[in-house]
């Protein structure tokens, strides 16, 4: 399904005011007058129409690699009034959903579960708003046009992945189904220096970060942090270098170009930082870092050598004392990894909407939700906290 044939798709709300409002596909971001997409978007970078654009004229997504962009924009009086970021996907690479197991069971049955709609940010499983719009109606709106896209175009499902407040109450009164998850991150519990937060934690972590940070110490490792600002090309250079290694090593090739990070530095540069770590004043390690008014995210990170504890330093200690000292309230670690808890980072529930088009199908996952639901509810629970029943005079919040 080519995007262009995609444009013909027209919606309209079973409202009153439907003869003033109609719901497109949008297949380019080009498309879409920025300000009024930011206006929408909020605070969050990721979903800011520039960081969107970019994936998109840089080659990150497009039809040709199964990322096939089909955003959603309902306009009101000519007027962009909410939109949905929504990509045809031809595979699950990306998402952070994992929904492997359900393609593999359509397959088994003779079944195509690809292609199917997502509505995400690509390559990015950062919480955030995904139905971008002032109020429930037209939130509602948004997702009954996607799913009726998606019987239109013939296709197994629609997901809509990582949304936050208030998008759940708008979820919860449709028929998707909820799936939940989980991931570490750090929160800001009033700390005014990284001692501050250390002294909050249990002897036994404390001990471990501040054993680690002696050794790299030792061994002449030391790290700064570049805004995006203030970065060069030769801090572009070395970061990519350190990026593309991490996915060498796992035999594949990096989802994100050079291009996309410098589109991102000329037009987003207030919101990108660079952790780099140098040894005896050579740059041997790097995590890449996007930032808002309230929060840190690490997102992308590499090494050329290894050095023990090298990792831990750069992609969550250096985050979490970057944070305290710029005011920051969360430092996000990223998906997966038990092992952050160690590092301070607690688990904190995230959310996704599933729909499936076959009934059967649909009832079975169902199930399983339900029971995968309680099993992370009890393994959550279960986490032993790395932190002292109550944190100390200096770290509480004045």
């Amino acid at each position: 399904m080519e995007a262009s044939q995609n444009t013909h798709f027209e919606a309209k709300p079973a409202d009153a005011e439907a003869a003033n409002t109609v719901i497109r596909v949008i297949p380019r971001m080009a498309d879409l007058d920025p300000a009024a997409w930011n206006a929408l978007a909020g605070d969050s970078p990721f979903l800011r129409h520039a960081f969107l654009h970019a994936l998109e004229t840089t080659g990150c997504v497009g039809a040709d690699i199964g990322w096939e962009p089909v955003h959603l924009a309902l306009f009101r009086d000519g007027k962009l009034d909410a939109a949905m970021p929504l990509y045809i996907k031809h595979h699950s690479w990306g998402e952070f959903v994992f929904d492997w197991a359900w393609a593999d069971a359509y397959r088994r049955h003779g079944l195509s579960y690809y292609p199917k709609l997502v509505c995400c940010v690509p390559f990015s499983p950062v919480p955030g708003p995904r139905l971008l719009a002032r109020n429930d109606e037209d939130r509602a709106t948004l997702i009954q046009a996607a799913l009726k896209l998606t019987q239109d175009l013939g296709f197994s499902s629609f997901h809509i992945l990582f949304p936050t407040e208030p998008d759940h109450a708008a979820l919860n009164a449709t028929p998707l189904m909820h799936r939940s998850g989980f991931q570490f991150h750090w929160n800001n519990a009033g700390y005014a220096h990284f001692d501050d937060f250390l002294a909050a934690m249990t002897h036994d972590k404390r001990k471990k970060i501040r054993q680690e940070r002696k050794k790299l110490d030792k061994l002449g490792v030391t790290f700064r942090w570049v805004e995006g600002r203030d970065s060069t090309d030769d801090d572009w250079d070395h970061f990519m270098r350190c990026y593309a290694d991490t996915y060498a090593r796992h035999r594949s090739d990096p989802h994100l170009n050079r291009a996309f990070f410098a589109d991102l530095r000329t037009n987003l540069p207030d919101n990108l930082v660079l952790i780099i770590a140098d040894r005896n004043g050579m740059p041997i390690a790097c995590s890449f870092c996007i930032k808002d008014s309230q929060r840190l995210y690490g997102r992308h990170w590499g090494t050329l050598e290894y050095v023990p504890g090298l990792h831990f330093e750069t992609c969550y200690q250096q985050g979490i004392e970057y944070a305290i000292a710029h005011g920051l309230q969360v430092f996000e670690g990223g998906a997966q990894g038990e092992h952050k808890l160690a590092r301070g980072l607690i688990p904190t529930a995230t959310h996704s909407w599933h729909w499936l088009e076959n009934a059967e199908f649909r009832d079975a996952v169902d199930h399983f939700l339900e029971r995968e639901t309680d099993a992370i509810s009890h393994y959550m629970d279960e986490l032993e906290a790395p932190f002292r029943h109550e944190p100390p005079p200096s770290a509480k919040p004045a």
